[in-house]
């Protein structure tokens, strides 16, 4: 029983060598976003309340924006990445090029609804039920961190689409270098523009903003010099801007899987955009707290992350190239492992999660909150490493359909409809309510696991290996 077990699950070290050769730089490179976004949550937080939520409800309006990124490049990623396994470099230009057209087409659709919908937007998080916080404040500085975030949509789009591809090629150390460029550049401006130092006034929200959409040029712009300077590695991009082409049969079968995907990550995104309204209903502390949590949960969470999208990655190539069993295999042992990493990761940040909250200036009925949101969305973690990679096990197949139902359609038929009745039609306290949603998961992890082990997602999608 055991050999069998370890045959099934447990990979030798060559395995193990090639996922972390292609997951270690993933997750450093959104360790270190990550910890930036963690220290410049800290530092807005230490001017008050009230700016702390301001900018948290516009970073979970962005945090839809760049989900729907992520399906705009994610749909043709799957036919990017079997391109790449097959070595069909042609066909990975093409969709290159419908990255790019995607994401400038969320990105205009983005920058109308921020620019002109900001009151409307920010407000819906924005609520007096609470004890704490002044919402008009709250209001103000929303709308002035948002006024200058849009200003970085479009290299953030561009960038993405750069790094999706790059990705597919298994050379994950270039985006990790170009975060990190990013990153650096962001801490340092954070702590110049918020507090003000070397004779520069200190700008608040508005000089974190500022900070980020510089850091978000300079992670676009190293990414796309590396890739025009080195052909060779990147051969898809040879042509890429000479047409603006992209043949029939190729864009059509990418509408067709790439779509769903697409309308996924954005329904998906939007619908988490919408549990966290739920929550808000209940007051600003609320919204602090959850901002508090989030940020700490965003930090740990990169591990199950970007072991998901190693899966895409490993699975995908194995398929394009018609492995179909040793793509099984690699996806038992990833998935295993997956969980494993994050069965213990959990366990840290409830230590971590108990002395996290004290470090912001706000008042101690938030800290206390986020603390117990930090200690119920660790417990959840494993739970959604299972259901991730379960989800980027079936896309790897261009399953997307079926991701679909998983992962957006779960999430607004079951998910919000419980969230919503439990926000404002109880009286149960916001913990409880917050303890019940996540658990949700519980669900999602049965219905993967049923769908996995079925191997309907075992199929190429861009033919043969000729």
């Amino acid at each position: 029983m055991l050999k069998k077990f370890r045959k099934k699950f447990i990979g030798d070290k060559e395995f193990y060598r090639y996922v972390l050769l292609l997951a270690v730089p993933m997750i450093v490179q959104n360790a270190i976003t990550s910890f930036v976004s963690f220290l410049d949550n800290i530092m807005v937080g230490q001017i008050g309340t009230e700016q702390m939520s301001g900018v948290a409800i516009v970073n979970q309006l962005m945090f839809v924006f760049n989900v729907c990124i992520f399906g705009g490049v994610s749909g043709a990623g799957i036919f990017g990445t079997q391109f790449y396994g097959k070595g069909d470099h042609e066909g990975q230009k093409y969709t290159f090029r419908f990255k790019l057209y995607a994401c400038l087409s969320i990105t205009a659709i983005a920058l109308l609804l921020f620019g002109f919908l900001d009151t409307q937007l920010i407000s819906l998080y924005l609520s007096d039920s609470g004890s704490v916080g002044d919402v008009t404040l709250a209001l103000k500085y929303g709308k002035e961190y948002l006024a200058i975030m849009i200003i970085g949509l479009i290299p953030f789009a561009v960038g993405q689409t750069y790094i999706n591809t790059i990705r597919e090629t298994g050379q994950t150390m270039i985006p990790m270098l170009a975060s990190a460029a990013a990153v650096f550049t962001n801490l340092i401006l954070d702590y110049v523009l918020i507090f003000g130092i070397f004779g520069i006034p200190a700008m608040g929200v508005r000089g974190a903003a500022i900070a980020t959409v510089i850091a978000r040029f300079v992670e676009c712009l190293t990414v796309m010099i590396w890739t025009h300077t080195h052909t060779s590695q990147n051969l898809y991009i040879i042509g890429a801007y000479k047409g603006f082409g992209i043949p029939k049969s190729i864009l059509i079968d990418v509408i067709k899987k790439g779509t769903p995907l697409m309308l996924n990550e954005m329904f998906w995104a939007a619908g988490m955009a919408v549990i966290s309204q739920c929550y808000a209903v209940r007051g600003l502390e609320v919204v602090a707290a959850q901002n508090i949590s989030s940020t700490i949960s965003n930090l740990f969470n990169i591990v199950y992350l970007q072991l998901g999208g190693c899966i895409s990655i490993v699975v995908g190539q194995l398929l394009g190239a018609g492995k179909i069993e040793e793509a099984k295999d690699a996806d038992n042992k990833m998935i295993f492992f997956s969980v494993a990493c994050c069965a213990g990761i959990s366990v840290i940040m409830i230590m971590l999660g108990r002395l996290f909250p004290a470090i912001y200036n706000t008042e101690a009925s938030i800290k206390e909150l986020a603390r117990i949101f930090i200690i119920i969305s660790a417990l959840a973690m494993p739970l959604c490493a299972f259901s991730h990679c379960t989800y980027f096990t079936l896309r790897s197949g261009g399953k997307t359909g079926v991701t679909f139902l998983f992962d957006s359609v779960y999430t607004w038929v079951l998910i919000i409809p419980f969230a919503t009745v439990l926000s404002r039609h109880t009286t149960l306290p916001i913990t409880t309510v917050f303890f019940l949603v996540q658990f949700t998961e519980i669900i999602k992890v049965v219905i993967g696991f049923f769908m996995v082990r079925s191997g309907v997602w075992m199929q190429n999608i861009v033919g043969g290996n000729d």
